[in-house]
């Protein structure tokens, strides 16, 4: 069975650092392309390129990079791989008590705590703070020793200080805190990232999770806030934004490739999804980029 065990993530910090600092050029960060999760909160920026972005039970569309903040133990996919077209990605790693545990409690600290406690859910960044802070993270990550820590102490203060971000996963998640659930959760998020294209019943992922139907039900809404359909749906449609924004293909086509075998139901979902056509929103995205 493909991905029969769940993806715990061992990270080390640089060597004479107490966080990690990691610089990956186009399509070499591949190895991250599983539903995984490690103690760490990570920062991730992406220079240019588009693709989807998969943490906890938000599935959603990139384009022109990105900048994410994720909390401890928060099960995500990787954002690059080799169709993203980026330039390059910088992820940074470090441990919630990396300085250790009293600086947190200064008030010169408030904000960053903050800033660690909404990231628990996901936070993604706006254009602008994306392009200033990406910036900053690169001349952070070509310092060293006590600079380069300075440097990420302020990166942190900056984005803490913005409002101009947006959380994934709305309402209470509960994965960060209960690491036996990444374990089964793993499973699922990454069985549908590899059968999204085909039909999913709910006996076989219910099969695959060691449950019954209704108690799988019951387990996925609670973890995820959204039913099962409601989260293949979305990962077929953010599949469908991808192939609308950078292939030639007809929306009948995309359909399919979607994993849609309705079409009137892909254009039904969609416009739930994304409040307009899938024809609507080619037009406009293409208008936008030009």
């Amino acid at each position: 069975m493909k991905h029969s065990h769940p993806a715990f993530e061992a990270v080390k910090p640089n060597i004479g650092s107490s966080f990690t600092s990691l610089k990956f050029f186009r399509n070499e960060n591949i190895k991250s392309h599983v539903w995984h999760y490690h103690p760490e909160v990570e920062l991730i920026f992406v220079c240019g390129g588009s693709g989807k972005r998969q943490i906890g039970s938000n599935i959603s569309y990139f384009s022109d990079g990105d900048l994410v903040l994720m909390g401890s133990n928060l099960p995500h996919c990787g954002m690059t791989n080799e169709n993203t077209n980026n330039d390059y990605e910088m992820v940074i790693q470090f441990k919630p008590d990396f300085l250790g545990e009293t600086i947190w409690e200064l008030p010169e600290m408030h904000r960053i705590t903050q800033l660690l406690e909404r990231s628990k859910a996901g936070i993604v960044f706006s254009e602008n703070i994306k392009k200033a802070i990406g910036k900053k993270i690169v001349e952070m990550h070509e310092s060293s020793s006590l600079e380069r820590l300075v440097k990420f102490i302020e990166i942190l203060d900056a984005l803490a200080s913005t409002q101009d971000y947006r959380i994934l996963n709305a309402g209470k998640y509960y994965l960060q805190t209960q690491v036996e659930d990444n374990e089964r959760i793993n499973l699922i998020f990454n069985y549908v990232k590899d059968h999204f294209k085909e039909q999913i019943t709910l006996d076989e992922i219910s099969e695959l999770a060691n449950m019954r139907v209704p108690s799988f039900c019951r387990y996925f809404k609670k973890i995820t806030n959204k039913t099962f359909t409601q989260f293949v749906n979305e990962y077929r449609i953010t599949h469908s934004l991808k192939l609308l924004a950078e292939k030639p293909m007809s929306i009948t086509e995309v359909c399919f490739e979607s994993g849609f075998n309705n079409f009137s139901y892909f254009n039904k979902t969609f416009k739930e999804y994304i409040q307009k056509s899938p024809s609507q929103y080619r037009k406009e995205f293409n208008f936008f980029m030009e």
